[in-house]
């Protein structure tokens, strides 16, 4: 195998055949100098939780792009984020921004989801049709970070143009000249607000999550204005796309299985279940990236030390080893394992419970709102041309 047999139209519309190759093809499988991947459920473990695979993010980037790579605004960008760094920087990072990440944070969010979700659903038109992704998958996830931030819904609209922007950078093809100035333009935009934003929090603390930031990690071995403004970054890139992309596969996959569609219809407490069942089978966060900072050895394979391991999350999701029937879409399915859609280890994602809480209020309210929903053109969907991050592009439907 190799790296154009992840980047065909028939990849991006269904990658699951070609995971299903790679698994075929062994534990690891190197694919050019220094590069293997993997798509194996237990293995992908194992490495997430090794301490030896950890982040190389810029060497990374200069292989791509070139040496000048590090001069552009959104690679500086990304490199700053905490999801880059290396324990025991990493270690330090994370303990601060857990204080704003608690399950309390997350629990007293509630409300909002539901709010955020209902008034997406009253703007909606009477009969349709209407596309789900810009009416509501979309927006949802941006209007809850807006407020956890305090920021205007006006100005949360330019940011998420600008995160959607950002995100393409990581992906693991290089953006040509056009995405990389968007890019760029995205993560000065983003970098130039929250700026702006965190001088005013400074002077006047709020009950937002930025106020809250500050005011967890102020003194000694605080967080830098740097780290903060990097990191806030991260949230709205990884807290919007993720999010929203997400909904649209559960409602595609669902819809697509009149039988788990009415069952869940009849049956709304099953709504948490379905949500896992969809990030397992189809989940919007596809691959993640490890260098070996020591030599690692699995099995009979030798990791050389700098050698990077694309970690395909989507394959492992549909490990028959691991999954009984694992390209059956079942949300009454009774062993998940643990899921691994949210990565291990110590990157494991931050945000999986305020993602996790988002996608169930939203589809309930959504299935709630609607029990006439209908889906239309299922045979012909616009998936994103992009690795790292699967969803599409529109989503239409009448009810």
């Amino acid at each position: 195998m190799n790296l154009a047999d992840f980047s065909t139209p028939a990849f991006f519309d269904d990658p699951y055949p070609v995971y299903e190759r790679l698994r075929q093809a062994g534990d690891l499988v190197s694919i050019g100098p220094s590069l293997m991947m993997t798509g194996r459920y237990d293995l992908i473990e194992a490495l997430l939780h090794d301490r030896r695979m950890g982040k190389a993010y810029m060497p990374s980037v200069i292989a791509r792009y070139g040496p000048l790579a590090g001069e552009q605004p959104v690679f500086r960008a990304i490199s700053r984020m905490f999801l880059m760094a290396n324990p025991p920087e990493h270690t330090r990072l994370r303990t601060l921004l857990m204080h704003a990440f608690n399950a309390r944070r997350v629990e007293d969010l509630s409300s909002v989801m539901h709010e955020q979700a209902a008034r997406l659903v009253e703007a909606m038109p009477a009969t349709g049709p209407v596309d789900l992704m810009q009416a509501y998958c979309f927006p949802l996830p941006l209007r809850i970070i807006c407020r956890m931030l305090d920021v205007p819904l006006e100005d949360g609209h330019v940011l998420g143009q600008s995160a959607a922007a950002l995100v393409r950078a990581f992906d693991l093809a290089p953006l040509d000249e056009a995405g990389l100035a968007d890019a760029n333009k995205g993560a000065l935009t983003l970098e130039s607000y929250f700026e702006r934003l965190l001088r005013v929090r400074r002077r006047q603390p709020g009950e937002d999550l930025l106020s809250a930031l500050v005011l967890a990690t102020s003194g000694e071995g605080g967080l830098t204005d740097e780290e903060i403004v990097a990191n806030m970054l991260l949230l709205f890139v990884a807290g919007h796309e993720t999010t929203s992309n997400m909904l649209g596969n559960a409602l595609i996959h669902l819809y697509r299985d009149p039988v788990q569609w009415q069952r869940l219809r009849h049956d709304p407490s099953l709504t948490q279940a379905a949500v896992v069942e969809a990030m397992r089978f189809d989940s919007s966060v596809q691959m993640v990236a490890r260098t070996a900072l020591a030599p690692v050895r699995v099995g009979d394979v030798a990791i050389e030390t700098g050698t990077t391991v694309f970690m395909l999350l989507g394959a492992a999701n549909r490990d028959p080893a691991r999954f009984e029937n694992p390209d059956r879409f079942d949300i009454g399915r009774d062993n998940h394992g643990r899921l691994i859609s949210f990565s291990a280890g110590i990157h494991h994602c931050l945000g999986a419970r305020l993602a996790t809480a988002t996608l169930q209020i939203a589809l309930d309210t959504l299935l709630r709102s609607f029990p006439q929903l209908q889906i239309a053109g299922l045979d012909a969907l616009r998936w994103h041309r992009r690795h790292s991050l699967r969803g599409v592009a529109s989503l239409m439907a009448t009810y």
